[in-house]
């Protein structure tokens, strides 16, 4: 529907009722069509563009016309009821502001690299644009790639292990300090000696932690 704003329609299913199909027919186009609506896990959907107005509409399930509890309803001249809806222009400002967005002059400007372009940061919208401005179509030459570092062998956070950790003289020595949540559901390894591997594992049950050790001979 042309000068539409789009609208999401849903029929939700129960644990008793599992239709096969659902129809949803209204007064804005006269109750002329009846337009299917998508099944999904839980519900059957569709999204329609309607003009701002007063609309009536009412959901056919397995060949019956029924109406959303769930949703405002109205009586009909037919001595039954309808579901009613009011679509407002200020419910949809947002809509209206996004394609200005895209029409605008300063993203035009964003988007061709133009040199003179100031960006004001009054807006967030301006904050974005500029971020476009350090994207470009041209391919980086290969051999900028080899100056950078190697990535570490271990992420710098895991080497944090709280078994490797002296633990401070006002605790106990019994209790273990609480672990960062990164270091949860690893298992690390002790380098061997005296002939015995050492393993450890900390995993989180709501608000308690427990670290697991294994002494294994080698």
């Amino acid at each position: 529907m042309e000068g539409g704003y789009p609208v999401v329609f849903k029929w939700h299913c129960s644990a008793t009722s599992q239709p096969r199909s659902v129809y949803i027919c209204g007064s804005w186009d006269g109750w002329r069509q009846k337009i299917p609506l998508v099944k999904s896990s839980s519900d059957f959907s569709t999204i329609l563009e309607l003009t701002p107005g007063h609309h009536e509409y009412k959901f056919m399930v397995d060949n019956k016309w029924v109406v959303d509890d769930n949703q405002p309803k109205t009586n009909n001249n037919l001595g039954g009821e309808n579901n009613v809806m009011s679509i407002d222009e200020d419910d949809f400002e947002v809509f209206d502001a996004l394609d200005k967005d895209l029409a605008s002059s300063n993203a035009g400007e964003a988007m061709r690299g133009a040199p003179n372009h100031q960006p004001s940061h009054d807006t967030p919208n301006d904050r974005e644009l500029e971020k476009l401005r350090a994207f470009t179509q041209d391919i980086p030459d290969r051999n900028e790639f080899a100056k950078a570092h190697n990535p570490p062998a271990l992420p710098p956070h895991l080497l944090q292990v709280i078994l490797n950790k002296d633990t401070p003289v006002q605790c106990d020595p019994n209790v273990l300090p609480e672990p960062n949540h990164v270091m949860l559901n690893h298992l690390y390894a002790l380098s061997i000696k005296d002939g015995v591997m050492v393993l450890s594992a900390t995993h989180r049950y709501r608000k308690k932690y427990v670290t697991t050790l294994l002494y294994k001979p080698i």
